[in-house]
């Protein structure tokens, strides 16, 4: 409820009530609402002793532990998200053993040479783009020189 509306159910019990009866009905609804509040208040209590008494407090701690993160692995999987966080794929994977030689598969080792291959071709082809255009740029400037030497 928001202060409109407790506004509007203030204006109508005025009306309704009037302004002499108004201050007693306000003072019995505040007893009404001790005493609602007095009563949750000891049931709470109540329900609290009973399970207590019943072993459910241990029961919900035991419960807690089996699902927490720690138990269910939930640390090693933050843990690898880390390490996934910051990997950096430019740089190779360090092995577990110093010196120890990496164990890669027939398949692993042709895609390896497969992209180191096409890697190279790329590099080759954009070295030869690089000198057509050092050829093109110096040919197109060789006859404006001559042509400046001629005047």
């Amino acid at each position: 409820m928001g202060w409109s509306e407790l506004i509007l159910i203030g204006i109508v019990a005025l009306i309704v009530v009037g302004p002499k009866d108004l201050p007693v009905m306000f003072h019995a609804m505040g007893k009404m609402m001790a005493k609602v509040r007095r009563m949750a208040r000891e049931f709470q209590t109540a329900m609290s002793e009973a399970a207590e008494q019943s072993g459910a407090n241990d029961l919900k701690k035991e419960m807690g532990d089996l699902t927490s993160p720690r138990n269910m692995g939930m640390d090693a999987l933050s843990d690898a998200a880390d390490r996934f966080d910051k990997w950096d794929p430019t740089k190779p994977s360090p092995s577990k053993k110093p010196g120890a030689a990496k164990k890669t598969g027939p398949a692993t080792q042709k895609l390896a040479e497969d992209r180191a291959a096409a890697a190279a071709a790329a590099k080759q082809k954009a070295a030869d783009i690089a000198e057509q255009r050092t050829t093109a740029t110096t040919d197109a400037a060789a006859p404006a020189k001559t042509e400046a030497k001629s005047e």
